[in-house]
């Protein structure tokens, strides 16, 4: 018993020491500098300054502009601003570039207010093409229980799928 209070004791102390230090002040890095005005760890590089990487930095996502790559995001660019402008009349519950999930919240339209639908895009591809992109819809009919699963035709899918794609096309047109 002493000698895991005495463990719980030492690993507190070491934890303790890991506080906020002030090292890079004492030794700041000659590639960036304390961005004025702010408080704590804001820092910009320095004019001229070039990092391991180059003046560019890394690539981890590959990609060209061209094809939409090289944006920020992990997905062909033209298919994400395509699958949020086309379902931009849904609320978002999740949408994660990197990974390329769109997931909406349930809609009910306002014609059939006892049927909802919500809609997942997967964009699977960085490339602007046809195979790149998965959609997938559910839909629920409100009954004596709540709302019950109900079955989608099987047009809804691919006629989400080609409006986003001609919507991706027409983005990429207007880029050139």
């Amino acid at each position: 018993m002493m000698r895991s209070c005495l463990i719980a004791a030492a690993i507190a102390a070491l934890l303790a020491g890991c506080g906020d230090s002030k090292i890079e002040h004492d030794y700041p890095d000659p590639l960036y500098r304390h961005l004025p005005g702010s408080q704590g760890h804001s820092y910009l590089p320095k004019e001229g300054a070039q990092g391991i990487f180059g003046e560019g930095g890394i690539n981890l996502l590959g990609g060209d502009r061209q094809q939409g790559g090289g944006s920020g995001i992990g997905v062909n660019s033209f298919l994400w601003r395509a699958s949020l402008d086309t379902l931009s009349f849904m609320p978002l519950a999740s949408a994660d570039p990197f990974g390329g999930v769109i997931i909406t919240e349930w809609f009910a339209p306002p014609e059939t207010p006892n049927e909802r639908f919500k809609v997942t895009v997967y964009i699977l591809d960085r490339q602007l093409r046809a195979h790149g992109l998965k959609v997938a819809v559910f839909r629920q009919e409100k009954g004596e229980a709540g709302w019950v699963d109900a079955a989608v035709e099987s047009a809804t899918h691919t006629e989400i799928e080609n409006n986003i794609l001609v919507r991706a096309r027409e983005l990429r047109i207007a880029s050139l």
